[in-house]
């Protein structure tokens, strides 16, 4: 009897336990539901009495507060004073305020940006930089929405036909956020005149189709230490997995970038300016022919609406562009909040050279151990981690140039090869280090230095990590 009852009096109290955390949580719930529904109310009564005051006609939606529901246009419309409710902000970038902490949305919301060229590529970095927070943007094109415009555009619509491009996406924008500081210049920029519009940036975007005004640019940027971002091109492309971020000197298989970077060396400008691009060789796409009466009407260039700009279309699948410009923004976005890519892969599908690198090391175990081996304890995989995430397809051996002929090779004979003891070399560093320092086990330190063997050991140290994170 005794027992029944004391099970009877532990169920009351889980019972009792268990509707305190229900009672709890419908409280907690209640009152998050009644801070929201108020500062919605307090929003609304703002709008309200900013309309009234400019004497502005409110829209009629037929809704009432105890609907909680707004309609669009009173939403978006701006105060008067420009004030927006911090709190409102912090929801509406909540998300991001997740990703980034309070240190890099500071950053974020901070970052100033100029577009210029806002096209395909353009107005899909612009709307995703606001999306995230940024609060300050230029819009630079001199450009106009056409019919053709619209299978690649952000935001254009079939009634921004004929109207400047800068305009649709600053309306956008608007909509999107409350707050954001929007300046929209409907104009070419020239290396003359252009310092003016790119004053106070941060980053600058290039999503300029004209080689000669990209060039500028960039060249512009790159003297002044201005930090821009360069749209290489998204024409007669359609494999979305080929595109990719890197260095403007890693840059391979994309005819625009080929075209810009040896202008780029002309001016003196080597390697310093990220880019996207994509290493999809294009396929039999040319541009589209213009109809033949336009040839009879006399010379076609005198079409152009400015000299060396292209007159004819060239065949664009819209998800390529957009997918550029949204590379640029995650790029710019995590640079402003201090959380840089810091290495992106200078190119992809290299498994050719990661065979060799693998075969060249097997050859070279085989050797220094006097055996002939038949397999490595690393991979094809293994390779990659080291060639292009630890050491970035450069000599470990400073002022690590990009080698010629990059060689794997142990670092200590003393200790077994592993991810952590195997580094890369020029190849005729990689010989000097077989011979006086593998073959006689000698301490790589006393050849190479204190400052390569402090490289090594950081190296080790992120491999360590890394086996930690996945469990190896």
């Amino acid at each position: 009897m005794n027992v029944l009852t004391t099970q009877s009096h532990r169920t009351q109290l889980v019972i009792t336990a268990v509707s305190a955390c229900l009672v709890t949580s419908a409280l907690f719930a209640a009152c998050n539901s009644y801070t929201k529904r108020e500062r919605r109310r307090s929003l609304d009564e703002q709008i309200r009495q900013s309309l009234a005051a400019d004497d502005a006609p409110v829209v009629e939606s037929g809704l009432t507060l105890k609907d909680e529901v707004f309609t669009e246009e009173l939403f978006i419309r701006t105060i008067s004073n420009g004030t927006y409710d911090e709190d409102l902000i912090r929801e509406q970038l909540a998300r991001n305020y997740a990703f980034l902490g309070e240190e890099g949305m500071t950053g974020v919301r901070g970052g100033s940006v100029v577009i210029v060229g806002c096209g395909g590529v353009g107005s899909w970095a612009a709307v995703m930089l606001v999306r995230s927070g940024v609060s300050k943007i230029r819009l630079v094109d001199f450009d106009y929405v056409t019919l053709s415009s619209l299978n690649r555009h952000a935001t254009a619509t079939l009634a921004d036909v004929g109207t400047p491009k800068v305009a649709c996406v600053e309306r956008t924008l608007r909509q999107i956020s409350r707050w954001v500081d929007v300046d929209s210049r409907i104009e070419i920029w020239r290396k003359e005149d252009g310092g003016r519009l790119l004053e106070g940036a941060n980053w600058v975007v290039d999503a300029i189709d004209n080689i000669t005004t990209k060039v500028d640019l960039l060249k512009y940027c790159h003297d002044r230490n201005i930090r821009v971002f360069s749209s290489m091109g998204a024409g007669a492309k359609c494999d979305p997995t080929r595109i990719q971020i890197s260095d403007i000197s890693y840059t391979v298989y994309d005819p625009l970038a080929r075209a810009v970077r040896r202008r780029l060396r002309l001016e003196g400008v080597t390697s310093g300016i990220p880019v996207v691009y994509s290493t999809e060789v294009p396929g039999d796409v040319k541009l589209l022919p213009l109809p033949e009466e336009e040839f009879e009407k006399g010379n076609v260039k005198e079409l152009n609406a400015f000299d060396d700009f292209r007159v004819r279309i060239l065949p664009v699948l819209g998800p390529l562009p957009c997918m550029f410009g949204l590379h640029i923004a995650s790029y710019i976005i995590c640079d402003l909040a201090k959380k840089p890519i810091l290495n992106p892969l200078p190119i992809k599908n290299r498994r050719k050279l990661y065979e060799r690198l693998l075969r060249d090391l097997l050859h070279r175990e085989s050797k220094l151990l006097g055996e002939q081996i038949s397999k490595l304890p690393i991979d094809e995989d293994d390779v990659f981690l080291i060639f292009e995430d630890l050491q970035l397809g450069r000599s470990v051996v400073p002022p690590h140039p990009v080698p010629s002929k990059p060689q794997l090779i142990r670092w200590d004979a003393r200790k077994a090869l592993t991810l952590e003891n195997c580094v890369v070399f020029e190849f005729s560093e990689a010989e000097r280090h077989a011979r006086e320092c593998l073959s006689v086990r000698r301490d790589p330190r006393d050849v190479w230095g204190d400052e390569v063997q402090t490289i090594v050991s950081r190296n080790a140290a992120r491999i360590a990590r890394y086996r930690e994170w996945v469990g190896l």
